[in-house]
């Protein structure tokens, strides 16, 4: 423990941000990085307890305490070592995960968690610059030849893994790139897409293959896939977007939330103009769902110059400040403002959108407001109310992986694919899943988690 009372001594300090009036002009990242010196003594604040919740509550299982030792000392390199151990792409949950781990972090018991989202991010960022970031190539090959389907962070992970033991992996990706929603789900204003593309880069260097524009499933069946390689990865995510079946559905002006925001990426991108662009300009914006896909159309209709940007959450508004008695060292329910929603948005909460109204585009929303007791919803008698709307994002969350699991023959478990938790096998011999495929929507990290799982339970079952 370099600074035995560093958490005394030192206030907990966060990385800085660019103005709202400044960032909303422009589609960079906006964040400012702490930088080394400020970043070395936010890790002295690390109290290295004897039982570490931030590395249990962590599903990659970040040796925290380890690498925020190694920061406080100087010793960069190695604390990039013991980061990279554990998580392929800390750069990326660097700058998108909720951070599980600063909410478990013995100092939130005084609100002033170990800042470990920002130190991750500072020591993967300087692990890149400093040309430490290396392909890690294995001994010898195995000749054994696994295809993985999706290219998201958890085929990413399961690819990189398995060539790392050797074999040879080929990743198909149904879209023009590679990332899948990392590259078109997250807005480039909160993760740029030339950090995907370094840790391709080194990914491709390993010995990975990159094949675009191929839909397994639809362009060629999962027996086919079969046929030509040893083993199949189902790592395609979770895309099936939740509906809302109400009056006024099919009216113009109402989308789904990524539809809208892989445009706009695309758009970001340089790419060709959709055949019907959604553009949220000069319009008045509802987005329905209080998650971080809603938020992430909150900061892109920003950016595009809306009128206005109203979000509507069903659930009750959260408190400000959780018992912490009761919640820590667990993920909290508490309210939480995103940077999209600080940059300009109405919230409403318990809110529920009983139809859309308008002459073929929608116009307004017809809404009604609710009351919770004890997990059961209500209608408040007398509440109904409009808001006038000129463009609508269903941002309510997603059911379960688009891969066609039923046609291929795949057992599943509502809408995700039915696979082990320990060896990721499916119901059908030489194909697993992992990842939203497999356990339904979740974060960026368990995707890597089960990634790097599911390499290893296929390299157990190659080399058994």
């Amino acid at each position: 423990m370099a600074n035995p009372t560093g958490f005394l001594d030192i206030e907990r300090r966060e990385r800085s941000t660019r103005p709202v009036a400044e960032r909303v002009r422009s589609w960079d990242e906006f964040t400012a990085p702490l930088g080394p010196e400020e970043a070395g003594r936010q890790a002295g604040r690390c109290m290295e307890c004897g039982i570490p919740f931030c590395h249990s509550a962590c599903p990659v299982n970040n040796l925290i305490p380890d690498w925020n030792e190694l920061v406080s000392e100087g010793d960069w390199k190695a604390a990039a070592e013991r980061l990279h151990a554990t998580n392929n792409f800390p750069e990326i949950t660097g700058r998108v995960c909720p951070a599980p781990c600063e909410a478990a972090c013995t100092l939130n018991l005084e609100d002033a968690p170990v800042t470990i989202k920002s130190i991750e991010c500072e020591i993967a960022d300087r692990a890149f610059g400093e040309g430490w970031v290396a392909p890690r190539l294995a001994a010898r090959g195995t000749g054994r030849r696994i295809a993985i389907v999706g290219s998201g962070p958890a085929g990413l992970a399961c690819a990189q893994q398995l060539a790392r033991q050797g074999h040879n992996p080929t990743v198909f990706e149904k879209a023009d790139r590679i990332g899948g929603l990392l590259r078109y789900g997250i807005p480039d204003f909160k993760l740029a897409k030339s950090i995907i593309d370094r840790r391709v880069a080194q990914i491709e260097r390993e010995g990975v293959l990159f094949r675009t524009n191929f839909e397994v499933g639809v362009d060629v069946s999962l027996d086919r896939m079969l046929d030509d390689y040893e083993m199949v990865v189902i790592a395609a995510g979770a895309e099936q977007p939740r509906d809302l079946a109400i009056p006024g559905r099919e009216l113009g002006g109402v989308h789904f939330a990524m539809d809208y925001l892989a445009q706009a990426n695309r758009r970001v991108a340089g790419d060709a103009e959709a055949a019907a662009p959604i553009s949220a300009t000069g319009k008045h914006v509802v987005v329905i769902g209080g998650g971080d896909t809603g938020s992430d159309c909150i900061g892109t209709a920003n950016r595009q110059g809306a009128a206005s940007v109203t979000q509507l959450e069903i659930m009750p508004e959260p408190p400000a400040r959780e018992d912490k008695a009761l919640t820590w060292p667990h993920w909290p329910l508490r309210l939480r403002t995103s940077s999209s929603q600080e940059e300009g948005c109405a919230r409403d909460f318990a809110v529920v959108t009983e139809g859309f109204e308008g002459d073929g585009k929608v116009e307004r929303l017809r809404c009604l407001r609710v009351r919770w007791d004890e997990g059961r919803m209500a209608p408040v008698e007398g509440s109904s109310f409009t808001i006038p709307a000129d463009l609508v994002f269903l941002a309510m969350g997603f059911t379960g992986t688009a891969f066609p699991a039923a046609a291929a023959g795949l057992d599943q478990a509502g809408a995700a694919i039915r696979a082990d938790t320990a060896s990721f096998a499916t119901s059908r011999p030489r194909v697993f899943a992992c990842g939203d495929a497999r356990r339904g929507q979740s974060l960026v990290v368990w995707a890597i988690r089960e990634g790097r799982d599911c390499a290893a339970a296929v390299h157990a079952a190659l080399t058994a």
